[in-house]
């Protein structure tokens, strides 16, 4: 088998809700004598009298919700041993087939899914676009029949002049549609699935690091963000479906390798190999590398993402599964591209997948260019990290708002489309029209959906650049701007009233009930500044200005997510022209070199927004100076059990804490006490349901634990010790705990630095001494020590 040697699998990772653990002995041990007899140089540096752990409760989605760690460790009890030993050859090698047919499946799943989203999202929008459009251009129109709706009243308009009628008609239609669109998105999110709203990316990088997000990747959260995404998008709001899409590749996994959610779930035997955290982790890091490549059609980008954004922890075998989801997906879109061609699916073309083809343009590149392409390095940096604090600050506000109920998430959703249906209808009417170039022959002005010369309110044979850009959908307006060969056809007062809005509308949608995503609201701001610096530095920018474009939506992205080398290959593979590589490699590295200085990456500001206890890849310099075994002076004493132990012990334990395993003692002569293992709770409630319970203290053979206990219900975590029914009888028995422990623990010494503890958790399992992921993070550490 690819992976029985790793330490992380199956039966689950005693972390879950572990707050205690046994790093000595002596914990337990009551001859133990404590730290009396210590110097002052000798005493800990964190006094008992502290509590270091914090609170488990976290924003998860939209909602509030207890957060416990996954359990990544194999559980190496007899019980383990014995089912691993027994299985043949054939089902070891179905194993592994079932596990490349699920990353086949999530692929498959995904690209029909994105295909769908994308079909009705050109349609949805395409049609509201064409629409109003020609309620704008009517050269008749009957104002006798127009109303406006005041409070309960309605308000004829009456002798207007033509064009007036047109223009409001035109808006209360756009505005109306976009408002039924958002109230279908808001309405769905606020009432089925809270934590479907928002991108769902910081979760998947929470959960993947080890962190449990209940209730964020079931069949509720497929459906809400799939109906969501699709009415979101088409309202016009400014966000995208690529964070939704990410988000939607991670609940499929989930789905297919758990046989659905809740009691609902399919039960057949193959299933069974993948009732672990450790397997469900694997599915969902290919779900999330399937959804990016589903968004922009980049398959060794959505793997680089996975793996530089999201996941904790890589291995070989995880990249080839995760390459072949993203390769499946690949050629779902290509088979929807050629069913879709020539207008066969309405709307939706090649238009509907996002994929900005520049590869024709020649790329040559002179000493003059470093300047401005250096400053468009420099202002992605800058602008980035500002524009994640300013959005930090604005969804601090969000939080207020949405404390007060969900009429209040309904209300805040609907206003924001108020403002982007305002803002998009209203400011393409501050610039002048633009004469077309007789060089454009028919293209100019546009007449359909798509297209860089949109007529709007200018005369015939003009244009409205501005106009272009915001009456179009977010993938219509970036292949807008994206366009080569396009140096004079936008205006500098157009392109920076566009990356203001944008601004605007990318500060106040983000954070709504609605799912959305980060990604193409970013990249139009980028590409808007990347054409503005091109036009303001034309005496030194040779490069088309369709590229100075691509360069500024690169380097937003990577001030503001601090994304570098997985955005090169998406770029890439968005663009199809290599020879962008060095110049967007060297954008990248200066814009996350600069946003570094100011603040952290967006997602890693949304993780300490919602209280997700994210362990990062490096600790701080300072936990070099600070042992586990001082870090652990600040912990309540552990909760610990007897190898053999009465079962009102361990009933009065589960029922006391909510800590996820208990470390089992063993005590091989008066005044010694030993670490035997660990026990999980989820394994002591199956004892305890099963009646597992002995009349006198002995311990049973290892055939009579076989016997009573399958494989199939130690992976079971569901119900708790409250529904149990144990007689006062039952009470004064006892229970053997040596088949369910697990004696092989992850266990450190006391003198270990608190920074290769962090490493060490991160990287192979949360088990560190008595310490849990809460007592790592840098914050809670630095509350207790200003305390002392």
């Amino acid at each position: 088998m690819e992976e029985e040697q790793s330490p992380r699998l199956a039966a689950g990772e005693p972390e879950r809700k572990l707050e205690d653990r046994v790093t000595d002995a002596d914990a337990e041990d009551p001859g133990c004598t404590g730290n009396a007899a210590m110097s002052s140089l000798e005493q800990p540096l964190l006094k008992r009298s502290n509590t270091l752990t914090a609170s488990h409760l976290a924003m998860v989605g939209a909602k509030v919700s207890h957060i416990e760690s996954l359990d990544y460790e194999i559980i190496e009890n007899d019980l383990f041993k014995h089912d691993w030993r027994r299985r043949s050859n054939v089902e070891v090698l179905q194993y592994i087939f079932l596990k490349w047919a699920m990353a086949f499946l999530v692929g498959l799943l995904t690209g029909v899914i994105a295909s769908l989203i994308n079909l009705a999202i050109e349609n949805i929008s395409g049609l509201k676009m064409l629409h109003m459009v020609q309620l704008v251009r009517e050269k008749t129109h009957n104002s006798s029949f127009f109303f406006l709706i005041a409070g309960d009243e309605f308000l004829m308009v009456k002798n207007l002049p033509s064009p007036y009628c047109r223009y409001w008609a035109g808006f209360l239609y756009f505005a109306g549609v976009n408002f039924g669109l958002t109230f279908v998105a808001a309405m769905l999110c606020v009432v089925f699935a809270p934590t479907a709203a928002g991108p769902g990316i910081p979760e998947i990088k929470a959960y993947l690091n080890g962190v449990d997000t209940p209730n964020m990747f079931g069949a509720p959260q497929l459906i809400v963000k799939i109906i969501g995404s699709i009415c979101a998008v088409s309202s016009g709001l400014d966000l995208g479906k690529e964070g939704p899409l990410v988000h939607i590749g991670a609940c499929l996994a989930n789905l297919l390798s758990q046989g659905g959610s809740g009691r609902h779930r399919l039960r057949w035997r193959w299933l069974r190999y993948f009732d672990n955290d450790r397997d469900r982790r694997d599915l969902i890091t290919c779900g999330a590398s399937s959804g990016v490549c589903a968004a922009f059609r980049a398959p060794v980008g959505g793997v680089l993402f996975a793996l530089e954004e999201v996941a904790t922890w890589w291995r070989s075998a995880l990249l080839w599964r995760t390459f072949f989801s993203t390769a499946t997906v690949v050629v779902v879109l290509r088979g929807f591209i050629e069913v879709c061609r020539n207008g066969r699916c309405g709307l939706f073309g090649e238009g509907g997948l996002i994929l900005f083809d520049v590869g024709d343009v020649a790329v040559r590149y002179h000493a003059g260019d470093l300047l401005p392409v250096t400053i468009v390095g420099v202002l992605g940096g800058v602008l980035g990290a500002l524009y994640n604090h300013v959005l930090h600050k604005v969804l601090r506000v969000y939080n207020l708002i949405n404390e007060k109920g969900r009429a209040a998430k309904l209300a805040l959703a609907l206003a924001v489309c108020a403002l982007t249906s305002a803002l998009l209808y209203v400011t393409p009417f501050a610039v002048p029209c633009t004469p077309c170039d007789p060089a454009f022959g028919g293209a100019c002005p546009t007449l359909g959906k798509s297209g860089n010369f949109k007529r709007f309110n200018c005369p015939e044979g003009h244009y409205n650049d501005l106009a272009t850009l915001l009456h179009a959908t977010n993938v219509d307006a970036t292949r807008n701007i994206f366009s080569t060969g396009t140096a004079g056809e936008f205006r500098l007062d157009s392109l920076l009233i566009f990356f203001a809005v944008y601004c605007v509308l990318g500060l106040f949608t983000f954070g709504i009930a609605v799912p959305s995503g980060l990604f193409l609201p970013i990249i139009l701001m980028g590409s808007a500044y990347g054409r503005v610096t091109a036009l303001v530095l034309s005496r030194f920018a040779r490069i088309d200005h369709g590229l100075y474009a691509v360069l500024g939506a690169a380097a937003l992205m990577s001030g503001s997510m601090r994304m570098t080398v997985s955005l090169v290959v998406i770029f890439l593979e968005l663009t199809n022209n290599l020879l962008l590589l060095p110049i967007t490699m060297f954008v990248l590295l200066i814009a996350k070199t600069v946003g570094d200085a100011f603040n952290p990456s967006i997602y890693e500001i949304i993780l300490d927004l919602k209280g997700l206890p994210f362990l990062e890849a490096k600790p701080e310099p300072w936990m070099k100076d600070l042992t586990v075994g001082e870090l652990a002076a600040a912990k309540p004493r552990a909760v610990a059990l007897q190898v053999v132990e009465r079962v009102s012990t361990v009933v009065e334990a589960l029922r006391a804490t909510r800590h996820n395993g208990f470390p089992v003692l063993d005590r091989p002569r008066p005044g010694v006490s030993e670490l035997h293992g660990l026990v999980l709770r989820s394994h002591l409630v199956a004892a305890l349901r099963k009646r597992w319970f002995l009349p006198e203290r002995r311990r049973t053979e290892e055939w009579e634990a076989r016997e009573m206990f399958s494989s199939a219900e130690l992976a079971d975590k569901c119900g708790g010790v409250d529904e149990l029914e144990i007689s006062p009888e039952e009470m004064g028995m006892y229970v053997d705990l040596h088949p369910l422990t697990n004696t092989t623990p992850y266990t450190v010494v006391e003198t270990m630095s608190v920074a290769k503890a962090v490493v060490l958790f991160r990287s192979i399992s949360p088990i560190v001494g008595i310490l849990t992921r809460q007592d790592l993070i840098a914050h809670n550490i630095l509350v207790i020590l200003f305390s002392i």
